[in-house]
């Protein structure tokens, strides 16, 4: 028997063309093979009459052939076969390009089972390219379940099924990890049978069997990982901290904190008093005051003699959270410096030396914390901004450049319930519900077309004004066929035609790092009055002076981008407005786009954003920490993801170290996850 580790390569069939084919759907193994499963199946199982076939519908149907198969040249490279078949109920003319197999099998007299899709013109019905075997052949192609693959280009459904087949012949499939008890209480297949069913059902129903099988599955593999993370860090023991004090540093706000800051900061001095190392994220919307409470951490941090990290994604956020925790804490005495890639070589040595001297009690910066260059004298809270940008892994490495370290992870993506508990279920949570107080909601308007020069007179009120707008477009080149704006056109639309007095700026993610760094920072220091981008704005820019969000073709984005866009203004005291601009007449789209209009709460807007587009939105094609799931979608399987994170709860509590069989084939699935999940990061 082969082993599942083994290359596919070892399959008949497999040379290095289709190797290279394979390797784009990540497929290097007879693991990655059989775990590469359907997207969907075509039900073959059930025979129509020819007159019961629908035009465009594929069915199978039993029908004769009439006649001998006729097969014309119509041209070089083109070979036209035309055939009549029939049943009791009617006949229909076939129709097949390039196949001489049609003329050698396709017998007069003789009855076959076909599947294909009739079409319907002026002269009759027909059908083209039919696939066909005879009544006493295998059921291969006709009278089966047919499981439809995710392909890439080169490979068919068909030949990638036969590698299937092959894989399952030779090796046994992955292990069982669910317990028997857990099996039978859910009513789930074995793991024999699921892998065998998900790629060969005998009906539908059976793979809905198989599928309800791995969906439980990856979120019991997900679920007790998490549950194992919570336990190990639960028999971390730490010095609690004596001094929580933090009259000094709320004395020296120029502001009151909100209620639900003040509660995010009373979770965190208790979490450094348990004596076990803290791991609190702090979720709130955008504006809702997060930094504040990560600089109280910090402050409490410092006055135990421990030093803070705060890493950001980009070094333009880094930069003004720099700035932001200066300005609080030089007063207070507490030392801050700055750390990013940009810095020249000298600038990066000496900020080194004094952290590892521990001379700098905050330091804020990019990933150039996490490089090994990078030393503490005593790191005690690791903050991460934006959290979802990172890997666990990152962050993992920045906490282990200290003993006994605290972690803090910040997002302003509000994110629903359901996704948090996956993406965010070995953290304890607070959130920030309310806004500071003076900050205004954003007003926000949808247009179409016939507004732009109302529109583009709001843009100069708000310029004439001292303030400055933004006027995000979903794509960064102009595509004639997609028919929506594009960045580099509109701005220089914009600068040369629409607004020649005034300073247009370009940020889009084909520029360069240094060169986005470059155009946000001119744009924050006031040095252009329009900022034309991409979404590559939606995350990390403070710029309390813009007043004006204005998002062109909106119907291209999610609501919970819409919403992260819309939260790059009504940073300041000003009044602040959003446009959404879109000539998209369907209904629901329209709807769609009123009801974010209506609201300002991410996480309502979250919640619709997650029943419509599903969970990727939130985070991007590259799901930073979060798994992949292959067959689980969080959109409609919630009662499977309660299930199992109940099932998942209770067996680790059970017996979530013993050394059965099922219990380390579990654990190695769930350190192959992680390991996965931190690969979409690099």
């Amino acid at each position: 028997m082969a082993k599942l580790s083994d290359p596919v390569t070892m399959l008949k069939g497999v040379g290095p063309a289709k190797a290279k084919q394979l390797e784009n759907l990540n497929i290097f193994t007879l693991r990655d093979l059989i775990c590469h499963f359907p997207r969907g199946y075509e039900d073959r199982t059930q025979l129509k009459t020819i007159e019961k076939l629908e035009v465009d519908v594929p069915a199978c149907f039993r029908a004769c052939v009439m006649n001998t198969p006729r097969t014309s040249h119509i041209r070089k490279g083109l070979d036209l076969t035309k055939v009549q078949v029939a049943d009791h109920t009617g006949r229909l003319n076939l129709t097949f390009f390039n196949n001489k197999y049609v003329s050698e099998n396709l017998q007069y007299g003789r009855e076959y089972i076909f599947y294909g899709a009739v079409s319907g013109d002026f002269i009759g019905y027909n059908m083209t390219n039919p696939i066909f075997e005879t009544l006493d052949s295998p059921p291969v192609v006709t009278r089966r379940v047919m499981p439809i693959y995710p392909l890439t280009a080169g490979l068919t459904n068909a030949a990638l099924l036969k590698l299937v087949r092959q894989a399952l012949a030779i090796c046994d499939p992955p292990p069982e990890i669910l317990p028997e008890s857990v099996r039978r209480e859910y009513g789930i297949l074995g793991a024999d049978r699921a892998y065998q069913a998900i790629h060969e059902p005998q009906s539908m129903a059976e793979a809905e069997e198989a599928k309800k099988r791995l969906i439980f599955e990856e979120f019991f593999v997900f679920s007790a990982g998490l549950s194992l993370m919570r336990a190990a860090r639960a028999e971390k023991k730490c010095a609690p901290y004596e001094n929580t004090e933090l009259r000094p540093f709320l004395a020296s706000l120029p502001f009151t904190l909100t209620g639900a800051q003040s509660r995010a900061i009373a979770d965190i001095l208790q979490d450094f008093q348990k004596g076990t190392p803290m791991n609190r994220l702090v979720q709130g919307d955008v504006g809702s005051g997060k930094t504040m409470v990560a600089a109280a951490a910090a402050y409490c941090a410092a006055n135990n003699g421990r030093q803070s990290a705060l890493m950001a994604p980009t070094e333009i956020l880094a930069e003004q959270h720099y700035q932001s925790l200066q300005r609080l804490f030089a007063p207070l005495g507490i030392s801050v410096a700055l750390l990013t890639g940009s810095m020249t070589p000298k600038e990066k040595r000496l900020t080194r030396e004094a952290l590892a001297a521990g001379e700098i009690q905050v330091v804020v910066g990019t990933h150039a914390l996490i490089t090994d260059s990078t030393t503490f004298n005593n790191l005690g809270l690791v903050i991460a901004d934006e959290q979802h940008r990172f890997g666990v892994a990152q962050r993992s490495r920045l906490s282990a450049k200290g003993e006994d370290v605290h972690l803090l992870v910040m997002s302003a993506t509000p994110i629903p319930r359901t996704l948090a508990l996956l993406m965010y279920g070995d953290l304890e949570v607070s959130i920030l519900d309310e806004l500071p107080p003076g900050r205004e909601s954003v007003d926000t308007f949808l247009v179409n077309e016939s507004y732009r020069p109302r529109i583009n007179a709001f843009i100069r009120k708000h310029v004439a004004e001292g303030h400055q707008c933004f006027v995000v477009c979903p794509a960064v080149e102009e595509n004639e066929d997609l028919g929506i704006k594009a960045a580099t056109v509109w701005a220089d639309t914009l600068q040369q035609t629409v607004f020649p007095d005034l300073r247009i700026a370009l940020l889009h993610g084909q520029m360069k790092g240094i060169e986005k760094e470059m155009a946000m920072a001119s744009f924050a220091r006031g040095e252009a009055d329009v900022m034309v981008a991409t979404t590559v704005i939606e995350v990390g820019v403070d710029v309390p002076n813009a007043t004006l969000m204005v998002i062109e073709d909106a119907d291209r984005f999610g609501l919970s981008q819409l919403h992260q866009l819309r939260g790059r203004v009504g940073r300041g005291s000003a009044k602040s407005y959003c446009i959404l601009t879109s000539h998209n007449r369907n209904p629901e789209t329209l709807q769609r786009l009123k009801a974010f209009c209506k609201t300002t709460d991410g996480f309502k807007i979250a919640e619709e954003d997650l029943k419509l587009r599903g969970p990727g939105d939130f985070f991007g094609s590259r799901q930073s920490g979060l798994p992949t799931f292959k067959v689980a979608n969080l959109s409609y399987d919630l009662t499977t993801l309660k299930q199992a994170q109940q099932a998942s709860a209770d067996w680790i509590d059970r017996c979530g170290t013993s050394d059965t069989p099922e219990a380390i084939a579990l654990r190695d699935r769930i350190g192959d996850l992680f390991q996965r999940a931190e690969g979409t990061m690099n």
